[in-house]
């Protein structure tokens, strides 16, 4: 490649200017602001916060204030809100600003049956008068204040009903200033393939750029789906889960058309070890060492002995022997390789669908 690839430059989100196109997507249980922060320090130009309820009475709760927390978060921040009410969604749109947001992100994707029960996330799109008067309410409430509004949705409830391009086009004509759209159906949950036709339909009908999202697993994936949907950038999920240099070998497999080396065992030790100190500091001891459990077994379940050794760490109830117990297992295996493992690709979509759920409940 001659040129560096467009996904590579920056982007313009009204008056927020994000680094450059590779995303990290909101994933609830997951993204919190260590893992946000590990994946801007390894490539990623933006990251979604946890999508954070409208529902005023639960914005004091432990749960609500972690993840409004912002401390010391490398800009811009960007929070998700998730609800079914226009006024509440204004109103949790102001007091996520009044706490640092300069982006806030309206939740119309989120497949849970936890969130959709409740008619929000993408149960929304079932709703299209509504989903558009909460689009309108919440512009209305960020505007005076210069916040963006951005907006992730699916391609529709299900087969027979996919409207994303309809409500895209809505979306655009309230003010909403970017668009992520997952390839699948609210129906489909995380089963079969995503599909990007749809993506590339949205893209063609708006002028606001359209982000690509669902089974970007490798930099080959992320050309692929660009190059099909036209779209402006992509968002990465699922496959980030113990991969978070993904968005570096993304960016260089853009940049110059070859792969990076997987990344040195000591460098992933590093990575791993500061990122559970940066997670014990936010969630504390009896939380942290239980929430840090699925973090340490994603970034080992393709490691050698990675198996024995996440059961041995959900036997541990203290963060200082679980931190050390996770040097041990990097240190020992340094001494057997230099580099992880080339990543591998085939995830089944069902038991990620499963992995997904079971996170929805903490």
């Amino acid at each position: 490649m001659n040129a560096p690839h467009p996904t590579l430059s920056a982007l313009a989100i009204g008056n927020v200017t994000l680094p450059n196109r590779l995303f990290v997507a909101p994933m609830a249980g997951v993204t919190d602001r260590p893992f946000r922060q590990l994946c801007k320090s390894l490539g990623a130009g933006y990251a979604v916060s946890e999508m954070v309820t409208s529902r005023k009475d639960l914005w004091h709760t432990l749960k609500t204030s972690r993840r409004a927390n912002h401390d010391g978060e490398t800009r811009p921040i960007a929070v998700q809100i998730a609800g079914t009410d226009a006024a509440m969604m204004a109103e949790a749109a102001a007091y996520n600003i009044d706490r640092g947001a300069q982006i806030i992100d309206i939740n119309m994707g989120c497949p849970a049956k936890k969130v959709c029960n409740k008619w929000a996330g993408s149960a929304l799109m079932q709703n299209e008068a509504l989903a558009v008067q909460i689009a309108e309410a919440v512009v209305a409430a960020c505007a005076p204040r210069g916040v963006p509004v951005t907006l992730k949705m699916r391609t529709g409830w299900c087969q027979r009903h996919r409207n994303a391009v309809q409500l895209a086009r809505a979306f655009e004509g309230v003010g909403v200033q970017m668009l992520t759209v997952h390839g699948r159906t609210r129906e489909q949950g995380y089963k079969g393939q995503a599909e990007y036709d749809t993506i590339a339909a949205v893209k063609a009908q708006v002028a606001v750029p359209v982000v690509a999202n669902g089974d970007i697993t490798s930099p080959e994936k992320a050309c692929a789906v660009l190059a099909h949907t036209g779209a402006d950038a992509v968002m990465i999920g699922r496959a980030a889960q113990g991969r978070p240099w993904i968005f570096r070998e993304i960016g260089h497999y853009l940049a110059t058309g070859e792969h990076l080396a997987p990344p040195l065992v000591a460098e992933v030790r590093r990575l791993l070890l500061e990122h559970l100190q940066d997670h014990y500091g936010l969630y504390g001891q009896a939380s942290g060492v239980r929430s840090a459990r699925k973090h340490i077994a994603w970034y080992v379940r393709d490691l050698p002995g990675g198996e024995a050794f996440r059961q041995h760490i959900n036997t541990i109830e203290d963060c200082a022997a679980q931190w050390q117990a996770v040097a041990g297992f990097f240190d020992a295996l340094g001494e057997r390789m230099d580099r992880l493992p080339p990543a591998r690709d085939d995830a089944d979509p069902q038991q990620r669908e499963r992995m997904h759920e079971q996170e929805q409940q903490h």
